[in-house]
């Protein structure tokens, strides 16, 4: 039989937790380069792996064609610009948690991905552990019943870090793990922490999440206790679950099936003693390093692909809001996130934990709901919806009767039209509960989406697109496009100023002249008499 040819991989960044992942793509055959920029790691690289090459910079990394897929374990902050730069030179990307440090810049990241038909996935490594494997398809075939509460432990002397505190080193695993068995996403995060080692670091952190079907959930974490305990509890109405990751193999997932009866109008517990469920053992590491590569060797979305990490960056940022303010404080930012000069007509409902902008005017019975997030001079129809954590830009428009859902963002100056519709589920059932299947839909500065058209998910509309009324936008649509019908087909281009262009792509209303690019067409030069005209208030020329 001949051996599986593996795409090569690269790994940046190769210290305390990139050596592992060096070993493992090694042993599979897919190692094809190594990245630090520390020389003395590097030389002892080469003395245990003569052969493979070695370099300090993504550079020289993406330089080399052997390299399919850039392995990032480097510090958080630094995982967006690199992961963005390996994404534009046409590499797969496997970024260790977390996926960037704020949910904006992972919604850029998984939709630059999307565009480019490449592999984005974040090392949530417990996702791959066999006996959280064998624990999602018990909750999913309902042995439990409905889940109640989930809590989860990950708790250790050290390894105490000065770049991040224990919620961002800790907690991402134990929030992916939850996020996957609930479902859906919290529409409630609160934190509260302890700062013992160092006045500006959180060494210990728990964080409540409320979740719209009534779970409820909650991570405990620290660098501060006497013993190492890793410990996910499920409990559901028929069954409880334990992942205990400290236990041997045989003992790492056990199931109680203990029982509440009534009696007399009193609940009364039955204990039962524990079934430990069969799980194989397998190094959780190797079985994610390996899925990567079948992702690009298939062409297939990894488990933790960019938009799950979004998810988990979403309530990262919203517990490290909350630990930040205080749980006092923090209520008190949350009823104050309209700004003084926004107006809320009487009829609408602005939930706490939104954000209005300076300017920005909300008509009748519409609702902002928590999470979201509009700028500064938008205009908000009558009978719209905004949300949950929805992020709208400067200066947009949007008419009556339209819903933007979880998973859109908006950036400045888009115009919505009456009626038109967002979808965030791809393949909608009442029945079938999806909402972890939410993908992301990005609008561009400038565009105009038309009445009455629907976007489905998963697509971006270009910056200055233009989609006409009714249409159907089933795929990403590229700068300045005009598209109509249904499905959506390009029907020509449009200027900034909103003039169909001619077939020189120049604009008879504002004289600007345009180039075609990558991305679709763009601006090349404009008629000084009329460039004040298109300049607006939020930005540079539309």
């Amino acid at each position: 039989m001949g051996v599986t040819k593996r795409p090569g991989v690269a790994v940046v960044g190769s210290g305390y937790w990139g050596r592992n992942l060096v070993r493992n793509f090694r042993e599979l055959g897919a190692l094809v380069r190594v990245c630090d920029r520390d020389e003395e790691v590097l030389r002892l690289f080469r003395e245990s792996a003569p052969g493979v090459p070695t370099g300090v910079s993504l550079s020289g990394v993406l330089a080399d064609e052997a390299v399919r897929g850039v392995v990032l374990a480097t510090p958080a902050e630094m995982h967006f610009t690199q992961a963005r730069e390996a994404l534009l030179a046409g590499r797969h990307v496997f970024v260790e948690k977390p996926l960037a440090l704020d949910a904006d810049e992972g919604r850029e990241l998984a939709g630059l991905a999307q565009e480019r038909g490449l592999v984005l996935m974040v090392g949530h490594l417990l996702r791959y552990h066999p006996a959280f494997e064998r624990l999602a398809e018990l909750v999913d075939a309902g042995a439990l019943g409905r889940i109640n509460y989930i809590y989860s432990r990950r708790l250790n002397l050290g390894k105490i870090r000065r770049e991040e505190n224990s919620l961002w080193s800790f907690a991402p695993h134990d929030i992916s793990m939850i996020l996957a068995l609930a479902g859906e996403e919290p529409e409630n995060v609160m934190a509260v922490g302890g700062n013992y080692l160092h006045r500006r670091i959180a060494d210990v952190t728990v964080t409540h999440l409320d979740f719209p079907s009534g779970l409820k959930a909650h991570v405990f974490v620290s660098w501060l206790h006497p013993f190492k305990e890793q410990r996910l509890v499920v409990v559901g109405e028929r069954a409880m679950a334990v992942f205990d990751d400290t236990r041997p193999w045989s003992e790492k997932l056990a199931l109680y099936p203990h029982r509440i009866d009534w009696e007399g109008h009193m609940p009364v517990p039955t204990r039962a003693e524990p079934v430990y469920e069969p799980v194989a053992e397998a190094e959780p590491l190797r079985r994610e390093c390996l899925h990567f590569l079948d992702c690009i060797a298939q062409g297939a979305r990894p488990r933790t692909d960019g938009d799950e990490g979004v998810r988990v960056l979403r309530v990262l940022n919203e517990a490290q809001r909350s630990l930040e303010s205080g749980p006092a404080k923090g209520a008190a930012h949350r009823r104050s996130g309209v700004a003084p000069s926004a107006t809320v007509h009487e009829s609408a409902y602005v939930d706490d934990g939104a954000h209005i902008g300076s300017g920005t005017v909300v008509w009748h019975f519409s609702h902002v709901m928590t999470g979201t997030e509009i700028g500064a001079g938008c205009r908000i129809g009558q009978n719209v919806c905004l949300g949950p954590d929805v992020r709208i830009g400067n200066g947009c428009k949007i008419q009556n009767n339209v819903s933007v859902y979880r998973g859109v963002t908006l950036e400045d100056d888009v115009f919505c039209g009456p009626s038109m519709v967002f979808t965030n589920v791809f393949n909608p059932r009442s029945h079938v509960p999806r909402m972890h299947e939410v993908r992301e839909t990005l609008v561009r500065r400038g565009a105009t989406l038309g009445a009455n058209c629907t976007i489905v998910c998963g697509v971006t509309i270009g910056r200055h697109a233009f989609v006409g009324a009714g249409a159907v936008v089933t795929h990403s649509v590229p700068d300045h496009a005009l598209v109509m019908g249904n499905p959506a087909r390009q029907a020509g281009w449009m200027c900034a100023c909103g003039e169909r262009l001619d077939d020189s792509l120049t604009c008879s209303a504002c004289g600007t002249r345009h180039r075609r690019n990558g991305a679709g067409l763009s601006a090349l030069q404009q008629d000084s008499e009329n460039s004040a005209a298109l300049r607006g208030p939020y930005g540079d020329t539309q």
